[in-house]
């Protein structure tokens, strides 16, 4: 009986030490074989927490004032989110990139409300689902429940609406920072005017940290991937046109500027208002001193330069005469 039990003993030994051996070439390979997906970014909670490309904008300021932007893709600044449209051996465009992070769980997205404001809270958490059949985007689902898409189904944004936060800190340092990012998609039916759809918001901070590994290129003419998605909001690389600002009700530009005309001068007024805010900070005019009542005064006629003085001639006197004879004497001095 004892010979039995310790037959088994060592079976169980044995096929348990096969066992480890073999979960872990499956866990390699499955590793392997994310890392070859263009869309794989792997960071840590550690990388997370120490990456700090984008300095946080502190939670008390003296001034703030929210602006929102439309970022066109057609415009040439804005193409590097973009490209490439399709996947290039590791190289994806950014929608690509965090939605894929989103299927994966890595990050969050938050539902467009609609006052079009974002709002980053657990019971405002995009449903994932929901979202794909809204946008007739097509997905499968593993025994895991997980989503996948393939590559040629992901669809293409022509819009990106972005809000950027321009404040001082407590030290006066005018900074201005992108907070949110929501992809649009754009469709006309029949030859019409494109129609925008707002698809989700995404929290800046929480997409930096994968924004700051992946590589983008900005310019036709230097093909070179040399800086970050990251850098490229840090550095407000991208050219967009305002839409909207923070304000009481809540009313984007189009709902009071009735004409292009004056949606475009409207646009250039605020954008006048933050450029000559932050100038007037720097500006060092020099005291002017207080203006005395002689100052006040008019100036007075300038005088005409005095004429020399002419020697005068003397007159000629008269010839004195002499008491002591009746004879004149002509006296001259």
């Amino acid at each position: 009986m004892k010979k039995i039990v310790l037959s088994l003993m060592i079976l169980a030994a044995a096929v348990s030490l096969n066992a480890q051996p073999t979960r872990r070439l499956q866990e390699q390979a499955a590793q392997k074989e994310a890392e070859k997906s263009p869309t794989a970014v792997t960071l840590t909670e550690r990388a997370r927490s120490q990456y700090t490309a984008q300095t946080a904008m502190p939670t008390e300021v003296t001034w703030k004032r929210d602006i929102y932007r439309e970022l066109d893709l057609k415009k040439e600044k804005n193409a590097a989110l973009y490209y490439p449209e399709q996947p290039l051996g590791d190289r994806v465009n950014f929608f690509t990139l965090v939605l894929n992070l989103i299927l994966d769980g890595k990050i969050k997205a938050y539902e467009y409300r609609l006052d079009g404001n974002e709002l980053f809270t657990p019971d405002n958490e995009l449903d994932i689902e929901n979202m794909l059949d809204k946008f007739y985007i097509y997905y499968t689902k593993d025994e895991k429940g997980k989503y996948k898409i393939e590559p040629t189904d992901i669809p293409s944004p022509g819009k990106y609406y972005i809000k950027e936060s321009n404040y001082l800190d407590q030290l006066s340092n005018y900074k201005t920072k992108v907070t949110a990012v929501c992809p649009v998609l754009m469709q006309s039916d029949f030859g019409e005017k494109p129609t925008a759809y707002p698809m989700f918001w995404l929290n800046y901070d929480e997409i930096s940290p994968y924004l700051g590994q992946t590589q983008v290129m900005t310019s036709s003419y230097n093909n070179t991937t040399n800086m970050s998605l990251d850098d490229y909001f840090v550095m407000r690389q991208y050219d967009g046109d305002i839409y909207k600002t923070s304000n009481l009700r809540n009313v984007p530009l189009s709902e009071y500027c009735e004409t292009d005309s004056a949606l475009q001068a409207e646009r250039a007024r605020i954008e006048k208002q933050l450029i000559d805010f932050q100038n007037g900070m720097w500006s060092e005019s020099e005291p002017q001193p207080a203006a005395s009542s002689e100052s006040q005064a008019p100036k007075k006629a300038a005088k005409e330069p005095k004429q020399p003085r002419q020697p005068r001639e003397k007159a000629p006197r008269a010839p004195r005469q002499s008491a002591s004879s009746g004879e004149r004497i002509s006296v001259h001095r």
